[in-house]
Order: structure tokens, then C-alpha cells, then sequence
């Protein structure tokens, strides 16, 4: 089984698992260059060692982060799609349709933007 089926097969609702199976195919077909890793129990797709989106599942909701600094960029368009956000991640409730091109404007973003990044996450730099 690959680290996909594995995560998915641990979830309860099999509607569920059928809509984030959905989209990891699509992001697997969108991206053929992205690996796949189950990393904090979460399947994450990196590039070239690096973290470009990570998704969870929850009783109400599937999230996806693609890290706060990308959040706090694309925090209108969330909103525009009808989801919620914190700092750190967005909700598409279950019964919501999924907003590929947002998906996909986010995953090109960090694609393009951690091209030369050495570490997993950004690096914060602290600002005095």
C-alpha cells in the first residue's frame, strides 16, 4: 500500500475518504514532479525536499495548509471560495465543493517561490 492509501484507509467515513482521494489523484496527475509523504500523520507533497502543501482530515472538514505565509497571501481568495482559515491552514467543510484553481494558484505559488529553498519549512526570520 502506498503512503496515501495508508493514511486514507484510517479514516472512518468512507465519503470521506473518497473526497481527499479525489484530490490527492488530482495533485498527483497536476504534479507528477511533487512527492508524496506521510509526515505528523499528515500526507504532505514536497518538492525537491521541501514542503509545498499538507492536508488533515476532521470530523467536519478536510484542511489543507500550504504554510501561513501562503495563507495570509491567498486569505481573500479563501474566503472567496467559502471557506475558513486561521493563520495556518484552510477548512473545506465535507459537503463543499473543492476550489482546484485555488489549489492550484497555491501549490504554483510555493513551487515557484521555495524553487531555491534548502530547508522543509520557510525560514522565519525575526524582524526587531
Amino acid at each position: 500500500m502506498n503512503p496515501l492509501e495508508t493514511y486514507l484507509s484510517g479514516l472512518p467515513v468512507e465519503a470521506h475518504r473518497e473526497k481527499m482521494k479525489t484530490v490527492f489523484d488530482w495533485i498527483i496527475t497536476t504534479y507528477p514532479q511533487l512527492e508524496v509523504a506521510i509526515k505528523w500523520n499528515q500526507p504532505m507533497f514536497i518538492d525537491h525536499g521541501t514542503f509545498i502543501i499538507g492536508f488533515s482530515a476532521a470530523k467536519d472538514h478536510m484542511s489543507f495548509t500550504p504554510e501561513e505565509e501562503v495563507i495570509g497571501i491567498f486569505s481573500e481568495a479563501i474566503k472567496k471560495s467559502g471557506y475558513t482559515h486561521t493563520k495556518g491552514l484552510a477548512r473545506i467543510k465535507w459537503n463543499e465543493p473543492v476550489d482546484y484553481a485555488l489549489l492550484s494558484q497555491m501549490i504554483d505559488y510555493n513551487i515557484r517561490d521555495k524553487a531555491d529553498c534548502k530547508t522543509f519549512f520557510r525560514v522565519k526570520i525575526k524582524r526587531e
